[in-house]
C-alpha cells in the first residue's frame, strides 16, 4: 500500500539520522542482537505519507507529511527487528504537550497496525479514560480510511468499529470501564491522554491481554499529569530511566518532550524544546499569547506549564539533577579509606525491604565528602522485584553493590555482622539511625557491640539542614560517590517535601521508588554537620594550644 522503497526520507535525511532524533535516547545503545531494517521503517513512513490525509483545519484532505520527530517515532517502532523477525519495541511512551498532533499520530498508528501488520485476527484499540476522548482518535482514523480508496475498499466501516473481515481483524475505541475489558486478545493498544486515567486498571488489562500475540504493541500518548501517584507518572518515571540508561529495557521506546523546572518558561527557546510541532500544528504566536496570559494570571501559570511545556506543577518533582549527579562520580575505593574518620547513616527498611548504610568521609584534599554505601535486601523479594519492575537487583548482587539475605525477610543478623566488619575497617565517629527504630533489636545490638548509635529524627527539624547541604554538595560536584549504580537509581527516584518556610526533606511516600541510600546519606551528613560544628565551637571558645 506504499510507494516508498529508498533509504532516504523526504528532505534527504538518512534513516540513521532520523532514528536518533528521539530526545536524549540512542536506540542503538541497547539494541543488543536486534537489527534496524530500513525497508520496514520506510514502509511505515510511506503508509502515513501515501495513504493517510489530514482531516481537519487548513490541511484537510492533504497528505499526512510527517515531521522529523514523527518519522523518528515510526522508524524506531517499526524498523527495529529481533533476530526472529518480530518487532523489537513492544511498548512506547510518547510524551508531548497539547496541540502537537497527538490524536493524528495515534490514529495513524492504529490504522497501520490494522492494515499493514499482517496479523490475522488482530484486535486494535484506541483507549482513553472517557468514552468521548477514546472516540476522538477513532473518529480521526475512520475519516482517514474513508478518504483513501485503497483502504476503504478492503475495510468495513461501522459506527464503533473498523474491520477487515478477510483477516478477522478489527479496530475499536474503548474507555476505562475496565470491568468489561477482560477476555481481550490485544494486538495493539494506543492509550490516549494517559494522565486522565483514574487508576491503572485499564492499562493493566490491555497489557496483560497481549500475551498470545507474537509482536504486540502498547503505545501511551499523553500530556503531563499533575505531580501525584498515578499510572501516567509511573510510566513517565520508567521512560525517563530507560532514556537515561538507569534501566535497560530494549523493548521500551521513551519519547519525552518536556521543559524542566530550571528552564525559563517564558523563553521561546523553552517552548521549542518542549513542542516538536512548533510552527506546524501549534504557532509561536499562540504560545506567546498563552504565556502572556499565564504571566498576568497566576492561576493560569500552572496550566500553561503543564499543558504546553509538560512541566509538573506540584513541588515534589525529581529532586536531584542526574547530570549533576553523574559529574560527582570519581574514583572512590573502599581500600583507600580504611582507618579514615567518617560518619554513618543507617536506614532500616521493613523486614521485606531494602536496608542501606552510608559512610561519609571528609575530603581532606578538596571541599566536600567521599561516600561509601552498602545495601541489603531479602533474596526472594529481590527476585520478584526484578521480574515485576525490571530493577536489576540480581545484577547488582553479582557486581558486589547489593547483598541479598536468604528468604523473604531481611536477616538482621547478617546486617549486624557486616556492620561490625565495616566498623573494624573505618573510624566511624557515630552512626545515625531513624529514632523510630531506636528501640529495635538491631539498633540495640549495634550499641551493645560498642558502636555509637545516635537517634535521628525524620522531620524537618532534623532533616532540613543536611538535605539542603546534600543538594548543595551534588550541585557543586563536592560529593564523590564512586558511580555506585544502586545509588544512582535511588538518586533518580528521590523527591522532596517542602514546608511553608521552604525547608526540604526527602520524601519516601512521594518518591516513585526506593531512596533508602539517599536518606542514609542525609542522616550521616546531619551528624557530620553537628560534630564539625561542635569542633569549631570548641576551637572558638577554648582556642588552640599546641603541645611540643
Amino acid at each position: 500500500m506504499t510507494k516508498r522503497a529508498t533509504t532516504k526520507t523526504s528532505g534527504d535525511t538518512s534513516l540513521d539520522e532520523i532514528i536518533r532524533l528521539v530526545p536524549g535516547y540512542d536506540p542503538a545503545a541497547t539494541a543488543g542482537d536486534c537489527r534496524f531494517e530500513p525497508e520496514a521503517a520506510l514502509r511505515a513512513i510511506g503508509f502515513f505519507e501515501d495513504c493517510l490525509v489530514h482531516i481537519k483545519g487548513k490541511w484537510a484532505g492533504q497528505p499526512f507529511l510527517l515531521e522529523p520527530w514523527q518519522k523518528a517515532i515510526l522508524a524506531n517502532l517499526f524498523g527495529w527487528k529481533r533476530p526472529d523477525g518480530t518487532r523489537r519495541y513492544r511498548e512506547a511512551f510518547i510524551f508531548v504537550p497539547r496541540k502537537n498532533g497527538k490524536s493524528l499520530l495515534a490514529a495513524g498508528i492504529c490504522c497501520y497496525m490494522l492494515f499493514c501488520d499482517d496479523e490475522w485476527g488482530a484486535e486494535i484499540y484506541s483507549a482513553a479514560a472517557e468514552r468521548d476522548q477514546a472516540a476522538l482518535v477513532f473518529e480521526v482514523a475512520k475519516q482517514m480510511v474513508r478518504a483513501e480508496p485503497v483502504l476503504a475498499e478492503v475495510a468495513r466501516i461501522y459506527t464503533k468499529s473498523i474491520t477487515i473481515e478477510q483477516r478477522g481483524s478489527s479496530y475499536k475505541a474503548i474507555s476505562a470501564d475496565a470491568s468489561t475489558k477482560h477476555g481481550y486478545n490485544t494486538h495493539c493498544a494506543v492509550i490516549d491522554e494517559l494522565h486522565a486515567q483514574r487508576n491503572r486498571e485499564l492499562v493493566d488489562v490491555l497489557a496483560t491481554s497481549t500475551g498470545a500475540r507474537a509482536q504486540p504493541l502498547i503505545v501511551h500518548i499523553t500530556t503531563s499529569d499533575f505531580e501525584r501517584i498515578s499510572i501516567c507518572n509511573e510510566k513517565h518515571g520508567y521512560a525517563s530511566k530507560v532514556r537515561d540508561g538507569i534501566i535497560e529495557d530494549p523493548a521500551f521506546l521513551p519519547v519525552i518532550y518536556e521543559a524542566t523546572r530550571d528552564d525559563d518558561w517564558t523563553d521561546p527557546a523553552t517552548w521549542r524544546k518542549a513542542n516538536p510541532n512548533l510552527g506546524v500544528s501549534i504557532s509561536e504566536d499562540y504560545l506567546a499569547q498563552e504565556c502572556k496570559r499565564a504571566q498576568e494570571s497566576p492561576a493560569f501559570e500552572n496550566t500553561f506549564k503543564r499543558l504546553h511545556l509538560n512541566i509538573r506543577t506540584e513541588q515534589d518533582v525529581r529532586w536531584l539533577s542526574m547530570e549533576r549527579w553523574d559529574r560527582c562520580g570519581g574514583d572512590v575505593r573502599p581500600d583507600w579509606l580504611v582507618g579514615e574518620r567518617c560518619w554513618g547513616g543507617l536506614d532500616l527498611g521493613a523486614t521485606a525491604d531494602l536496608t542501606s548504610l552510608c559512610l561519609l568521609f571528609p575530603d581532606e584534599k578538596a571541599e566536600g565528602y567521599k561516600a561509601l554505601w552498602w545495601f541489603w535486601a531479602p533474596r526472594d523479594n529481590a527476585e520478584r522485584r526484578e521480574r515485576r519492575d525490571r530493577v536489576p537487583y540480581l545484577a547488582w548482587e553479582k557486581q558486589g553493590f547489593l547483598e541479598l539475605t536468604d528468604g523473604e525477610e531481611t536477616d538482621y543478623r547478617v546486617i549486624r555482622r557486616r556492620v561490625g566488619e565495616i566498623v573494624e575497617r573505618y573510624r566511624i565517629v557515630d552512626l545515625a539511625v531513624d529514632r523510630l527504630f531506636q528501640g529495635a533489636e538491631l539498633c540495640q545490638n549495634l550499641a551493645d557491640d560498642g558502636i555509637e548509635v545516635v537517634p535521628f529524627g525524620q522531620g524537618f527539624m532534623s532533616m532540613a539542614a543536611p538535605a539542603a547541604e546534600f543538594e548543595r554538595l551534588v550541585n557543586r560536584g563536592e560529593l564523590r560517590h564512586g558511580d555506585n549504580p544502586v545509588m544512582r537509581w535511588m538518586a533518580s527516584n528521590a523527591t522532596v517535601r517542602m514546608d511553608p518556610a521552604g525547608n526540604i526533606k526527602p520524601d519516601k511516600q512521594r518518591s516513585r521508588e526506593k531512596i533508602d541510600g539517599v536518606v542514609a546519606a542525609v542522616m550521616a551528613l546531619g551528624r557530620a554537620i553537628v560534630r564539625e560544628e561542635e569542633v569549631k565551637s570548641v576551637y572558638q571558645t577554648r582556642g588552640v594550644r599546641w603541645l611540643g
